[in-house]
């Protein structure tokens, strides 16, 4: 599949919107409101244009990605990290891989920018694949009741997540 993975532009705003809504449509596990909390998060201080991909197939925009900054505290201590929130693919091109390689793109660069990690929320069956592990095996957890093994978390590099601990505080536009 002859497949563009490229930085989101302002002019493929509306375009990502509906994608993400039809993406999520058939879901039963949403509240259906992810293209809302992108359009929040890009207007955040949370929002790093860079880590906001898209994929295109024949100058069509059929994949989007977006990962922004979290924290997660410990006390005092407080490390940055990366939240995973929404990969969305068109319904009529999921099963392809484009899911995976926007996911492999937005890992590559976001250890170029110095992430260390990125936790996210998600299907316990295919986060795995690209090396996501449950996230209290490094001690972190969500500030709400979630099932385990939908909590997960990836190092971008050796250790990236090292001596930390604790609970991830998301940016208050996961919360509005």
């Amino acid at each position: 599949m002859n497949l563009t993975i490229r930085k989101e532009e302002p002019n493929d705003f509306h375009t990502v919107f509906n994608l993400i809504e039809k993406a999520f449509e058939p879901e039963q596990m949403t509240d259906h409101k992810e293209q809302f909390l992108v359009d929040r998060l890009r207007k955040s201080d949370a929002f790093i244009p860079e880590l906001s991909l898209v994929a295109e197939f024949e100058n069509n925009i059929v994949g989007h990605i977006l990962l922004t900054k979290l924290k997660i505290k410990n006390g005092e201590n407080e490390f940055d990290s990366l939240a995973l929130a929404p990969v969305s693919v068109l319904p009529e091109y999921q099963g392809k891989g484009i899911g995976g390689m926007l996911i492999k793109e937005a890992h590559k660069r976001a250890k170029e920018l110095g992430y260390q990690s990125i936790v996210l929320l998600g299907h316990e069956k295919y986060y795995p694949r690209f090396g996501y592990k449950q996230a209290d095996n490094y001690k972190i957890e969500l500030p709400f009741e979630v099932p385990k093994e939908n909590c997960m978390a990836i190092e971008l590099i050796e250790n990236g997540l090292k001596d930390v601990s604790g609970t991830v505080e998301y940016p208050k536009e996961f919360n509005e």
